[in-house]
């Protein structure tokens, strides 16, 4: 038999997985069920009062049920429930009860075996009919063999009652039948479904990690790259005029390369901004005014309030990332001569605000570059949000606001 086997019709051609072994797994209650009925007949037989020719004739056509039952219908037309051959086996087990029953009426018993096989062996609409044929056909072969009318009559009202208990749990074993197919078919597409889930949420987080590694490379290397190039540009003019200007900008531009280096480790490991390691957010606020002041001589200050106990680490990189962003704004775009920088902790949140006496631009006018659109996306991941007020030649003050 092979692994897969048609569920159903219904099941728009899914299949599911049944192995070799389950089967006689799930049928050794109806075999010890099969067995003691074809010996509680046989015996029935035995004992009656029946011509010995008559007893040995339908033991044997009993017998020979049973072994048509174990090589052939057991595995071919209940368990593999292949039409032909289920067919055959009902066709062929009929006939051989119904010889059982000319030879000796007591075979008539079997019909509680004969049933229940037939059933699971054709689908109702041949089945049915069949197992009808089955209950009334004894007492006509009854009234063939013996010519009288008198048994016949005796045994119409078991034979219309075993009827009824026939069909009626017949139908009731198909119903349950079809029910169970039909919830192995939507498991199957319930699983087919998980994994189809399962691979958009994996290709959703790649998505997801790919725009956040994006934002981190954007919001450090980038921006670390951008201020040595800066510094080297500066070296060079004053080589052949100020030693120390040319020293200094050298040193800045190092120990920015050295910033930019444990960024990167920190990215690699996926750990947190090495701004933060050690120290507090403000610290962190501090040190980027301070460098900013230092690489391009604006007057840079920092002001923190409240109680900075509690906030999140993932609150903490989003301001962090947000006041790197501006700052670097500030650095390429502003042309500004102060900068404020403050923080504020209040029970119920947290507030960057970053102002400068720049240029200045339209906030209408929609960016080109990633930097304000991304520092929005990052915000709002936790909840917070960032409002810009600029005008062009009036400064520009950048919010970020986050719940706590």
């Amino acid at each position: 038999m092979p692994d897969d086997v048609p569920l159903d019709r219904a099941a728009g051609g899914l299949k599911t997985a049944k192995k070799v072994g389950d089967p006689d797994r799930n049928y050794w209650g109806w075999d010890i069920y099969f067995t003691v009925g074809y010996l509680f007949v046989s015996l029935l037989v035995v004992l009656g009062q029946a011509p010995v020719a008559d007893r040995v004739a339908a033991v044997a056509c009993l017998t020979a049920v049973v072994a048509v039952y174990l090589g052939y219908g057991r595995r071919h037309a209940v368990i593999d429930e292949r039409r032909v051959p289920a067919v055959v086996f009902s066709a062929v087990t009929s006939l051989l009860f119904l010889g059982a029953v000319w030879f000796v009426p007591n075979s008539t018993y079997l019909l509680f075996v004969m049933c229940p096989l037939i059933f699971m062996s054709l689908p109702l609409p041949a089945s049915a009919p069949l197992v009808t044929l089955l209950n009334v056909a004894p007492p006509v072969l009854i009234q063939l063999r013996v010519g009288s009318v008198v048994g016949w009559v005796h045994q119409l009202p078991t034979t219309v009652l075993g009827l009824s208990l026939s069909l009626l749990i017949g139908s009731y074993v198909h119903r349950v039948v079809r029910q169970s197919k039909e919830r192995a078919a939507l498991i199957v597409e319930l699983e087919a479904s998980r994994a189809r889930i399962a691979a958009l949420s994996h290709e959703a987080g790649v998505a997801q990690e790919r725009a956040r590694l994006a934002g981190e490379i954007h919001d450090t290397l980038a921006q670390g790259f951008t201020s040595i190039v800066t510094l080297v540009q500066a070296a060079e003019s004053e080589v052949d005029r100020d030693s120390g200007k040319v020293r200094h900008a050298l040193d800045l531009a190092a120990r920015t390369a050295r910033e930019n280096l444990a960024e990167a480790r920190a990215l690699v490991a996926a750990l947190t901004p090495t701004a933060l390691d050690g120290g507090s957010l403000s610290e962190a606020l501090h040190r980027l005014v301070e460098r900013l002041a230092a690489e391009t001589g604006v007057a840079a200050a920092f002001h923190t309030e409240g109680d900075p106990t509690g906030l999140p680490t993932g609150v903490e990189v989003v301001l962090l990332r947000a006041a790197q962003e501006a700052l670097a704004n500030i650095r390429k775009h502003a042309g500004a001569a102060s900068v404020t920088v403050d923080l504020c902790h209040t029970p119920t949140g947290v507030t960057l605000t970053i102002s400068d006496d720049g240029f200045g631009f339209d906030p209408a006018t929609p960016a080109g570059g990633y930097g304000l659109r991304g520092m929005r996306a990052r915000v709002e991941q936790v909840a917070g949000s960032v409002t810009v007020h600029s005008a062009p030649g009036a400064g520009t003050t950048l919010t970020v606001e986050v719940p706590t």
